[in-house]
């Protein structure tokens, strides 16, 4: 008796918007999780091998309805499995690894060829932007376009980045929705609100594609979701602002958090770190830090 037939895809986590790049800018980061597809024979749904909670199994099933309607493959039963280290809500893309790793997973099973593209088009469908999905499945530094009208994904600008660049990372241990937090947003901006946020998003994309960061000090601010999101991020704020104190070259709020990041030279990586998690702490907050690199590479068959 022939095995079931298996694969496991390793999809990066990512930050987006990195500012004011809102739903458009997004970066794949060295950290990442692992999804394992196997061919069942009984029933035509997933089913988890290991204890999933009901959002992770939902999106699961959606990604799979996904894949099967625009391979036009049948459908057929699988179980999964997701291990690795891109925690949930935390504004670092763990939808996306699920989504993708899914769909790929499921690619690979059926040998149907999808490319990368087609993937990014599938999972902004399911996320409803293309930032994190983008990076994640091509690496890199990433500049997605949506369409004006319908929000459906149209291509990428990828800029890959030196592992010299480090990405400091601090997540306080508090989930955050992305739909959620999308409800804080305004429904208006002021024009000039919006003016200054184009500025400073065309700026960042500017040094990044010209390697040029120590441009990034004091040049990367946004006016669109920080000052609507931060505040429900306790010592969020702080951070980024500590972080920057101790030598990185600018912050953000990583989606929509609760993670911040603050980017540097790589030799200070270290020092940014220890700032940044002392805010967190210094208020009882639990806090994680990495010193994070990029990653070029994207979404891969292990």
């Amino acid at each position: 008796m022939n095995p079931p037939r298996q694969a496991t895809i390793r999809v990066p986590g990512s930050t987006s918007n990195c500012g004011a790049g809102f739903d458009t800018l997004g970066m794949a980061v060295n950290v990442s999780n692992l999804i394992t597809v196997t061919e069942q024979s009984a029933g035509n749904l997933p089913v988890a091998e290991r204890t999933a909670d009901g959002r992770a199994q939902q999106m699961v099933e959606t990604a799979a309805a996904l894949y099967f309607k625009f391979s036009k493959r049948m459908p057929f039963g699988f179980t999964y499995r997701i291990e690795g280290d891109v925690p949930a809500s935390r504004g670092l893309g763990s939808s996306v690894t699920v989504r993708a790793g899914i769909i790929a997973g499921l690619d690979a099973l059926n040998e149907t060829g999808l490319t990368r593209q087609q993937i990014v088009t599938m999972v902004t469908e399911l996320e409803g932007h293309p930032d994190n999905a983008a990076a994640s499945i091509l690496g890199g530094f990433c500049v997605a376009r949506s369409h004006p009208e319908t929000g459906a994904y149209i291509d990428t600008v990828k800029i890959d980045v030196p592992d010299d660049l480090a990405f400091v990372t601090a997540s306080p241990l508090l989930e955050v929705s992305t739909h959620a937090s999308r409800g804080t947003l305004p429904a208006k901006l002021p024009y000039f609100d919006a003016v200054k946020s184009i500025n400073s998003a065309t700026y960042l994309v500017a040094a990044m594609a010209t390697r040029d960061y120590e441009r990034l000090r004091g040049a990367v601010s946004d006016f669109m979701h920080e000052p609507y999101r931060l505040p429900g991020i306790p010592g969020a704020a702080a951070a980024i602002t500590a972080g920057v104190n101790a030598g990185a070259y600018t912050g953000w709020l990583s989606g929509s958090g609760s993670s911040v990041m603050c980017v540097c030279d790589r030799s200070q990586g270290e020092v940014v770190s220890g700032a940044m998690r002392a805010v967190f702490t210094s208020d009882r907050q639990p806090c994680e830090a990495k010193v994070l690199l990029a990653d070029n590479f994207g979404m891969q068959l292990a």
